[in-house]
């Protein structure tokens, strides 16, 4: 069972009412990537920045059980009724990215969608990720980062540099998350370039990757 931290971690109650709003209704056209993403998967998962809980009806019934790390309260709250709706048991559990409450080696997969661009440390969570995984044990990912063009990166660091993150819960537009898997030690496998939404203007948060990584079993 995982040990119980801190209960506020991190503390943005304006950007997560806004981000359960938003997210809710973005979900007919994301909901499809969210189980894309989970599709598969088995045993027990860790699923690390959990948000609102959206991930939670996608797990399929071939998980035996969810430790979700949410350290927003707000979120948090929202992902604990969202876990009472799942089809699989899921346990809510408050706790900051860079320190997960559970043991070492506990987990056959982790989940992490649309959390690196957020967390206070990347190198630092990833560790964690493997820490937390046994050894072969799965990640999943769909994240957004750095992408697009010259003028585009140019941008995204700019609006890093610029406040950014101070107005959007820690986000930030500018991270790599395919050369962070790389640097951590996890094994890449399979991942596709996404531009999200599909239609309408591509924004600095349009440029996703979605794939695999594992723990190396050595």
């Amino acid at each position: 069972m995982p040990s119980r931290g801190s209960r506020d971690a991190v503390r943005h109650p304006v950007f997560a009412r806004c981000y359960a709003r938003f997210s809710a209704a973005a979900e007919p056209g994301f909901g499809p990537y969210r189980r894309k993403l989970l599709a598969g998967l088995s045993g027990r998962v860790v699923e690390i920045g959990a948000g609102n809980g959206l991930n939670f009806a996608h797990f399929p019934g071939t998980v035996s059980g969810v430790v979700a790390i949410e350290p927003e309260r707000t979120l948090r709250q929202l992902a604990v009724t969202a876990a009472a709706r799942a089809g699989v048991p899921v346990d809510v559990v408050p706790g900051a990215a860079e320190a997960l409450p559970v043991r070492s080696g506990a987990f056959d997969a982790a989940v992490l969608s649309l959390v690196l661009c957020s967390v206070r440390d990347v190198e630092r969570t990833l560790r964690e990720v493997r820490r937390v995984l046994r050894p072969g044990g799965e990640v999943r990912f769909l994240e957004h980062g750095l992408g697009g063009g010259p003028v585009m990166r140019r941008t995204q660091r700019t609006l890093d540099r610029a406040g950014w993150p101070l107005l959007f819960g820690g986000c930030h537009v500018s991270r790599e998350p395919v050369a962070a898997f790389r640097a951590a030690g996890l094994e890449l496998g399979p991942y596709r370039r996404l531009l999200l939404p599909e239609r309408g203007p591509v924004l600095p948060t349009s440029y996703f990757v979605q794939g695999t990584a594992w723990r190396p079993a050595g």
